[in-house]
């Protein structure tokens, strides 16, 4: 049996974003998606992703507000984040 796939975490509220980042990944990712903040916070805490993708402009809880959050969390700090933007 092979190694397990590293996951990906995508977090965008436009689904086509997500549409594009989970197509070209999904061969040699495991990717959950998140269409907002809160979502992406849920998701994890349960299952901590190896690197999250994050949108910056999302209604509610922005991706700063995210990012800021992860990194206060001394169990998701370590996680890597980069963020996409049409910013």
């Amino acid at each position: 049996m092979g190694a397990e796939k590293p996951t990906v975490l995508v977090v965008d509220d436009t689904p086509e974003n997500i549409d594009v980042l989970v197509g070209t990944l999904k061969d040699h990712y495991q990717v959950k998606a998140a269409v907002n903040g809160e979502m992406a916070l849920k998701i994890v805490q349960s299952s901590p992703p190896d690197i999250i993708l994050l949108d910056i402009m999302m209604p509610g809880i922005d991706g700063y507000e995210v990012c800021r959050r992860l990194k206060e969390d001394h169990t998701t700090k370590h996680i890597p984040i980069i963020f996409i933007t049409a910013k």
